[in-house]
């Protein structure tokens, strides 16, 4: 498995960098290999072809970041507490790196279709812990029942996503960390069993 290979890591983190400083359609495998400190035919033994270290490179990171998330809320109690702590890793993993948030929030954007089909396939295991923090919610009743599952799941991701997006756009001039309550609150005040009964 090439994820097992050595330089697998060191040329995904290269890439990451390369891409974020110079844009997708000017990143060289040549730059990328340079940056990664090997040969330019080193890169063909991992990847096929630029796209295919672009996909790899989200893959790798959103696989990272799934893992982590699932283990931080899995001894949490409420679904409330769980969607808290999905915002904050989400701000923070994009906060921590940011040439990842460019590559993730521009660079991804400006790909072809079929990068794009194989980016969203990538995202489903994210969207899943989504959807069950939701479901938990309802059983919870926490969360109103009435809720449209997929649209609220898309609803979160997107919020999340354009938060990031606007930071990364406004050059990360601000503190991203400081949007976690408010973001949680709005969200939670929308899908809430109370805020429902008080209307």
């Amino acid at each position: 498995m090439r994820k097992q290979k050595p330089k697998y890591k060191q040329i995904i983190d290269a890439a990451v960098q390369v891409i974020a400083e110079n844009g997708y359609h000017k990143s060289q495998v040549s730059k990328i290999a340079s940056q990664a400190g090997v040969a330019d035919g080193t890169i063909y033994l991992y990847f096929k072809n630029k796209e295919d270290i672009l996909i790899s490179v989200f893959e790798e990171k959103m696989g990272q970041f799934i893992e982590q998330i699932v283990q931080s809320i899995k001894h949490q109690e409420h679904a409330q507490d769980k969607l808290f702590t999905l915002i904050e890793m989400h701000f923070q993993q994009l906060t921590a790196d940011h040439h990842l948030a460019i590559v993730t929030q521009l660079e991804l954007r400006q790909s072809k279709k079929s990068l794009r089909l194989e980016i969203n396939h990538v995202l489903k295991p994210y969207l899943s812990v989504i959807d069950d923090i939701i479901k938990e919610g309802i059983e919870e009743s926490l969360f109103r029942p009435d809720l449209n599952r997929p649209l609220v799941r898309q609803m979160i991701f997107g919020t999340l996503d354009e938060v990031v997006t606007n930071w990364v756009m406004n050059e990360q001039k601000y503190d991203l960390m400081d949007q976690v309550l408010s973001v949680h609150e709005l969200i939670v005040n929308g899908i809430s069993i109370h805020t429902a009964k008080e209307e």
